[in-house]
């Protein structure tokens, strides 16, 4: 049974990581007529069912390593169900459908723009931002493929433990900012919004120098290996 739980733990993941793209593609993505309690209810669902996938995130590690029951299937899908989450995340929250809209004159609607004629995203979250994190995500998980194909233990270290933190931070409080009106009139909350977003693209990118540190003896020395 001890062996099974990080396991079901993992799968859980992967499913309410499905569930949490249904919600905001599907029905999150404005529609003619829309009422705005539905979608705020059902947003504020998709940050429920994010927070719990993230924690299952945490917990499926935990009883692995403290019960001793790593498994090569964890191995293999417990980054995947990691990347699946904030990447999938991101790269809907960079989406049209949390383009802000505002009303025109002639009884339209149009999409909103800041002082600068920028586009405003109520999530806060930028396209290329999203960008960064898919690139980061691609090139670690690239190296970690690569070595661990040679037999060497790549595990995540501290920089990537933490740049999950943020980004299961960030993600569910962007959008929670995004779909409640009082979040997302509110100067305090658009505050945390933003540096959160900020932080967790800046520690993305940099956390994946610690890896390149560590990858740079072995890849070196393999090559030299060859030339020899």
């Amino acid at each position: 049974m001890r062996r099974a739980v990080p396991n079901l733990l993992t799968i859980a993941r992967v499913v309410l990581a499905i569930g949490f793209f249904a919600i905001v593609s599907v029905v999150l993505w404005p529609k003619p007529g829309m009422d705005v309690g539905v979608r705020q209810f059902w947003g504020n669902a998709a940050v429920v069912v994010f927070a719990i996938a993230a924690i299952t995130d945490f917990a499926d590690g935990y009883f692995a390593r403290r019960w001793k029951v790593v498994s090569v299937f964890g191995r293999v899908m417990d980054p995947f169900g990691d990347k699946l989450l904030v990447i999938g995340a991101f790269v809907l929250l960079a989406s049209p459908a949390f383009l802000a809209i505002t009303p025109t004159e002639s009884g339209g609607l149009a999409i909103a723009v800041d002082a600068e004629d920028r586009v405003v995203s109520t999530t806060g979250v930028r396209p290329w931002m999203a960008l960064v994190i898919l690139g980061r995500e691609l090139l670690v998980t690239s190296i970690r493929g690569v070595l661990e194909g040679m037999g060497i233990d790549f595990s995540a270290g501290w920089s990537g433990k933490w740049k999950m933190v943020l980004q299961s931070v960030a993600a569910p409080t962007a959008l929670f900012v995004a779909i409640n009106p009082f979040a997302l009139e509110s100067e305090p909350w658009l505050w945390i919004r933003d540096v959160l977003v900020w932080a967790t693209v800046l520690v993305t990118a940099w956390s994946a120098w610690p890896y390149l540190v560590r990858a740079r003896p072995v890849i070196e020395g393999r090559r030299a290996e060859g030339d020899g």
